[in-house]
């Protein structure tokens, strides 16, 4: 007989927030046996003092600092078997350490230092950073929807969140710029730290050890508020799929209405190989995606439906049947087609919380801003969804001018009006 044996319980800690030295820090514990710290920085292409300036900085990441060089960062860090690596979003910038668990002192101490003291230094902003940033923007000028959301940003918010996440090719940013991006983005007010499979009390305590020298200016960063502005804009493409973003923006705080409506018409079944129930799905041509995007920030928010199809008169035929989703959802939604798009929304939002990357992108903003930045706080407003909010919401994008962008051969692609817009 088997010698019955005592199974250990395994407890699961959700995301607090701690004040520490100025940072704010925050983490969830779920005792896996890998963990991750991330410094998400308000650093992104919104608040860049220079077209550019944030995209380089992305790519400086963990290069010379005072305290070790770059090749000294990559030895060390293989030493413990970790991955460091950095993303760079509109709004933030998230430097990040993945690692064993116990190896947190090294790692957080890696990450303190790059933020205190990184050197710019001007022979690896020409050998390794130039570089990389210029394959980065010329792979994303060569993918036709990466492309299109880009220009949709531009048109709809002009500048902040209008700024691009890539620099342009032969960018004229030079390492000074990019300094003094970083000397106003690497303060305590701008910084949060989070962590994954790490206690919130060892965290805070190794984020005070280490930051010491972390500057202050009083102040976060900030811009002036987003304004939406919508316009159409077409641009001659070749080598991939003929693409057509139609899209509105809003203002204000992310809207669960409007991640419900995203939900609604989404013509990605929840079963593989079906087609799923969207007003769409069983409308577009064969061999053309229409997908649904929701892209919420702190005060906007861009919605649209990006199409793609092997030829013009696809894509057009594909724009036509999602404008008229778009209109007849604005005339109204049954209270069962509102309650499916609730729980579809609600779902993907409680999935993103248990990722890893999800988990910054979804509760990080919420720890920086001082907000509440628990898993309630990010589920509870779906429960106020109803068939006449999400029309609403419908309604009020579709009355707005739509931003719409085309690319690829625009002797073929539609313009706006042909769509019903």
């Amino acid at each position: 007989m088997l010698a019955a044996r005592r199974v250990p319980r395994i407890a699961r800690s959700f995301a607090t927030v701690a004040d520490s030295v100025g940072y704010k820090v925050a983490a969830v514990d779920a005792n896996q046996p890998t963990s991750s710290v991330t410094f998400l920085v308000k650093a992104g292409s919104r608040f860049e003092t220079k077209p550019g300036a944030a995209h380089v900085l992305k790519n400086f990441s963990f290069k010379s600092s005072a305290f070790r060089s770059a090749l000294g960062t990559i030895r060390q860090s293989e030493l413990y078997g970790g991955v460091l690596s950095a993303s760079l979003g509109r709004e933030h910038l998230a430097l990040t350490a993945e690692f064993l668990r116990g190896d947190e002192e090294f790692f957080v101490q890696l990450l303190a230092e790059y933020v205190q003291s990184a050197k710019f230094t001007r022979h690896e902003f020409q050998e390794y950073v130039t570089p990389v940033v210029e394959a980065e923007s010329t792979q994303a000028s060569s993918d036709p929807a990466v492309y299109a959301v880009e220009l949709a940003h531009a048109l709809a918010f002009r500048n902040g969140l209008g700024s691009s996440l890539f620099a342009t090719p032969h960018s004229p940013l030079t390492v000074e710029d990019v300094s003094a991006f970083a000397k106003n983005a690497f303060t305590r007010e701008n910084i949060a730290v989070l962590g994954t499979g790490i206690d919130q009390g060892t965290l805070s305590e190794l984020v005070q050890r280490f930051s010491g020298a972390a500057k202050s200016t009083g102040t976060a960063s900030s811009t002036s508020a987003s304004s939406y502005f919508g316009g159409e804009t077409r641009l001659q493409a070749h080598g991939g799929p003929e693409t057509v973003f139609i899209g509105f923006g809003t203002t204000g705080a992310p809207s669960p209405d409007l991640a419900a409506f995203s939900a609604y018409l989404s013509p990605t079944p929840s079963i593989k190989w079906s087609q799923g129930l969207s007003p769409i799905a069983s409308a577009i041509p064969a061999g053309t995606s229409v997908q649904s995007v929701y892209l919420p920030y702190s005060d906007a928010s861009l919605f649209g439906l990006l199409v793609q199809g092997p030829s013009g008169a696809s894509v057009k035929e594909a724009g036509k049947v999602a404008v008229q989703a778009l209109k007849a959802a604005a005339q109204g939604l049954s209270k069962e087609d509102a309650a499916k798009a609730a729980a579809k929304a609600k779902f993907a939002a409680a999935s993103a919380i248990e990722g890893r990357d999800s988990f910054i992108n979804v509760l990080g903003s919420k720890v920086l801003a001082g907000s509440d930045a628990s898993v309630n706080a990010v589920l509870e407003p779906f429960a106020s969804v109803t068939a006449a909010s999400v029309s609403k919401a419908a309604s009020s994008l579709v009355s707005a001018k739509p931003t719409f962008v085309a690319v690829g051969d625009i002797a073929s692609l539609p313009y706006a009006d042909e769509l019903g817009l």
